[in-house]
């Protein structure tokens, strides 16, 4: 088994409402190898968005430790999650968050910049872009493109950088069930072609199977863990 990317030790988080404080974490414990494709799954209020704004560096943890990428991250600032967004960490949202008025390469090359990359469709990325089959579509503005299109423009974006873990969060909530399957299936190629590491959070037990482990959490805390069927 490859070595954690990912390693998150009693980490809680504790929000305040008014004067009264929510646990929105109560002591997770976690540990995602390189290379592998986990889900994250249970209902609202459970914990796993916070948990996936936290590994992401979106927000600080109250308590506990995470290490992402090989640094500790627990006690960084925000200039120490902004780096760790820049250099290990991308994200596809359920909203695409494309630029309107950009063509779809342009909205990629963007993200290329940001990062301070060279504005090239290398090898690398062409390949990446024929696996999600858009290689023809990149002159094309969003509205131009069906929603299936435009999250797949989404998943180049965030994996132009090549990041070392790719976030997920409900990329299927805005697609029809077409669409849905057919960027999850993507997601899986992703994953088993090019060793992409994949955390996605989902409430659809049906997309969350497309990964290698689940993980179902409630009221804060890690409850179960399922296997996809090899």
């Amino acid at each position: 088994m490859n070595s954690p990317i990912i390693e998150v030790k009693k980490l809680r988080k504790v929000y305040l409402q008014g004067k009264v404080e929510v646990e929105a974490l109560r002591g997770v414990d976690l540990s995602v190898p390189a290379g592998e494709f986990l889900s994250i799954v249970g209902p609202s209020g459970s914990g796993k968005s916070t948990l996936f704004h936290i590994v992401g560096g979106l927000t600080p943890a109250t308590s506990g430790e995470i290490t992402v990428g090989g640094s500790n991250v627990s006690t960084v600032g925000d200039a120490g999650r902004t780096e760790l967004r820049r250099k290990c960490v991308s994200f596809v949202f359920q909203k695409f968050n494309l630029l309107p008025n950009l063509s779809a390469g342009d909205n990629i090359r963007v993200a290329m910049h940001i990062s301070g990359m060279k504005l090239e469709f290398d090898k690398r990325l062409q390949e990446l872009l024929g696996l999600l089959g858009i290689a023809g579509r990149l002159e094309h503005r969003p509205s131009e493109l069906s929603g299936g299109e435009q999250q797949r423009v989404a998943i180049a974006r965030a994996l132009a950088t090549n990041p070392a873990i790719l976030l997920a969060d409900e990329p299927t909530g805005n697609l029809d069930s077409k669409n849905s399957d057919a960027v999850l299936k993507i997601l899986r190629d992703l994953n088993e072609k090019l060793g992409q590491t994949i955390l996605m959070i989902t409430h659809n037990p049906d997309a969350a199977a497309y990964g290698h482990r689940t993980v179902h959490m409630s009221d804060g805390q890690i409850v179960d863990t399922s296997f996809r069927p090899e």
